[in-house]
């Protein structure tokens, strides 16, 4: 699968390499931290831009679906192929969370295995930990792959985002996944860590731009499909459609109907309804 040429206008990133020595990890196992203690001792400065080549590359991986999450895996799978992953995910699913913080309770670090450890946290509480004490030589975040797209006003919600948006705050550079899930469709991750792979080696490859992320999201496709093709897309800025129904004793629940929200043609949800991968340049800063 090709990745085409960025048109003109499209994404590039910070640099992001720590300038202290790395902590040992064991020195946190199974500790107790509360975050309004620590702080991420070097940002990452607007003109430390550089292009990142993939040699010896250290990733974040992260996740709001829970570290033992199967799209968490075929993300590990992808980066294998250009760097070593070290995954610091939530030890449970923290899905639509969006960029929530644990500020007055302890948040545990728990090893899970070689290069893995689960955080009793949020995702933007796993990109803390992991840049602070487990990670800080990482030279790119990633998110994902989350179950479930991650479109247009998604952004705001997602804690697939919010883990790669903290680190964007930090000065690391960052790259949020999603598949969308059409109807009672099946995730097939051999396929989407297929398709990441050489997604991944044209993002690395790019040079760096300070206060921006990607936002890449997977279609849905039959099973005899080929390889989709890869659109770079503006975010659509229409809202998700507004229903609620009522339970008598619950009072009101969300009930839009995701796939039947508006589109603005060639944006990122016309892109990845319609069977192409969606590659999104977002500006945070």
């Amino acid at each position: 699968m090709r990745v085409p040429a960025r048109k003109q206008g499209a994404a590039v990133f910070p640099t992001a390499m720590a300038s202290r020595a790395p902590r040992d990890p064991a020195t946190f196992t199974d500790l107790a931290i509360s975050l309004t203690t620590l702080s991420i001792v070097k940002c990452r400065s607007p003109n430390e831009t550089a292009k990142i080549t993939s040699s010896g590359m250290k990733f974040l991986v992260t996740n709001d679906d829970g570290i033992d999450a199967p799209g968490l895996n075929a993300l590990v799978t992808a980066a294998q192929e250009h760097g070593e992953p070290i995954v610091v995910a939530p030890a449970a699913p923290q899905s639509g969370v969006s960029h929530a913080v644990t500020w007055r309770e302890g948040v545990r670090i728990e090893p899970r295995g070689e290069g893995r450890f689960a955080i009793h946290g949020t995702p933007a509480d796993c990109t803390r930990l992991g840049l602070l004490h487990l990670v800080p030589e990482a030279k790119w975040i990633l998110s994902g792959i989350n179950h479930g797209a991650n479109l247009g006003a998604d952004v705001y919600y997602s804690g697939t985002v919010a883990a790669v948006r903290e680190a964007l705050l930090h000065g690391w550079p960052g790259i949020a996944v999603s598949y969308y899930r059409k109807g009672e469709g099946t995730f097939d991750w051999h396929r989407a860590k297929r398709w990441m792979a050489p997604v991944l080696s044209n993002l690395f490859a790019r040079p760096v731009e300070h206060g921006v992320f990607y936002n890449v999201n997977l279609p849905m496709l039959n099973a005899d499909a080929p390889d989709p093709e890869v659109v770079w897309c503006p975010l659509d800025p229409k809202p998700l459609p507004l229903n609620y129904r009522h339970e008598e004793e619950s009072g009101l629940y969300y009930a839009g109907d995701y796939h039947l929200r508006h589109r603005t043609p060639e944006a990122d949800v016309d892109v990845c309804f319609g069977g192409r991968i969606s590659i999104t340049k977002v500006r945070l800063l």
